[in-house]
């Protein structure tokens, strides 16, 4: 048996999760439009009024994704304008993350597990092994920011379910 590579825990993840909420906005845009409700009003939902709206929700998941992609490989992290109003917007923000985390060296993600990685949370100066940093930070935030996006769009509605959610899974049967 071998180990999981820092590389193979992370990226894969990001790719499946990344692909599966493309599709659940993808199905957020078509319910606005079937019943003539202006998107606005579904990428401004919140679950509650201390919580982020939808938008940047899949915001923060697009951060998470690059910014714990970049920072394993070791590399200048790209800045996103937190401008995107639109759900097209936002699909392009997916692409985009995507496409920096498809240009990273997965020997240089392969080779920060234990690494120190640094970081700013707030205020705060933080720094974690990077195993610790993947696992125990990141990728539960990344799927925390991702589920309140597609628990907006099911509260506002949308027929989604949890296969919507959790994407195409390799060698899982679809239904």
């Amino acid at each position: 048996m071998s180990a999981l590579s820092m590389s193979q825990a992370s990226i894969p993840a990001f790719e499946q999760m990344l692909a599966s909420l493309l599709k659940v906005l993808e199905k957020g845009e078509a319910y606005a439009t079937a019943r003539k409700i202006d998107p606005s009003v579904l990428l401004s939902t919140r679950l509650f009024p201390d919580m982020f709206a939808l938008t940047r929700q899949v915001q923060i998941t697009c951060d998470f994704a690059k910014n714990t992609a970049g920072r394993l490989a070791g590399v200048e992290l790209p800045k996103f304008a937190d401008e995107e109003k639109t759900f097209e917007e936002l699909k392009a923000r997916i692409a985009k993350t995507l496409d920096f985390i498809h240009s990273l060296d997965t020997k240089a993600i392969d080779a920060s597990a234990h690494r120190d990685i640094a970081f700013k949370l707030g205020p705060r100066d933080i720094s974690l092994r990077g195993d610790v940093y993947l696992l125990q930070f990141a990728l539960p935030n990344f799927y925390f920011h991702h589920s309140m996006t597609y628990a907006i769009l099911r509260h506002c509605g949308v027929e989604i379910g949890k296969m919507d959610y959790m994407g195409k899974v390799p060698g899982f049967p679809t239904f």
